[in-house]
């Protein structure tokens, strides 16, 4: 026996089903449009979950990391060499929010800097350092800022 279906639940399901593909399509254009985009200082050291393949060194390799806040807190790191190849890629969850700041901040920064971001990749967390309002971040082993870290408990 057939079971005819009124038009009206066919638009129904497709209306549905355009819905779905559109909020597919749009999460994945969030991944071409950053927040913001930043490059690893020449002299800053690589984050420990980056490896260098042999053969090559920290001079002729760069960073580049994006923040991503849509539809979650996210940043994504992409090591290439000179020729702007891709050597490595990985995303990491952010921490603590938008980042902490020192209690007692160093002097000569401006206003709001240096501020700090804890980012795990891999199971492996680093402090990326924004020391002003520049697209450039380094990755910090700083006691003072690591120990404030583990006292706010960000997990």
């Amino acid at each position: 026996m057939l079971v005819s279906r009124s038009p009206h639940g066919i638009r129904r399901y497709l209306l549905f089903g355009g819905v779905l593909l559109a909020l597919g399509l749009l999460l994945k254009a969030c991944e071409y449009f950053p927040e913001s985009s930043f490059t690893l200082a020449s002299e800053s050291r690589l984050p420990k979950w980056i490896t260098l393949p042999s053969g090559r060194t920290r001079a002729n390799a760069s960073v580049t990391m994006n923040y991503y806040s849509f539809p979650w807190s996210y940043a994504s790191f992409t090591l290439q060499d000179t020729k702007g190849r891709v050597i490595q890629k990985g995303n990491g969850k952010t921490k603590c929010g938008a980042g902490f700041q020192l209690k007692d901040p160093p002097q000569g920064f401006p206003s709001g800097y240096p501020a700090y971001v804890p980012i795990t990749v891999n199971g492996i967390t680093e402090i990326v350092e924004h020391r002003k309002m520049e697209p450039i971040f380094y990755i910090t082993d700083d006691s003072t800022v690591w120990n404030q870290y583990r006292v706010l408990g960000c997990r």
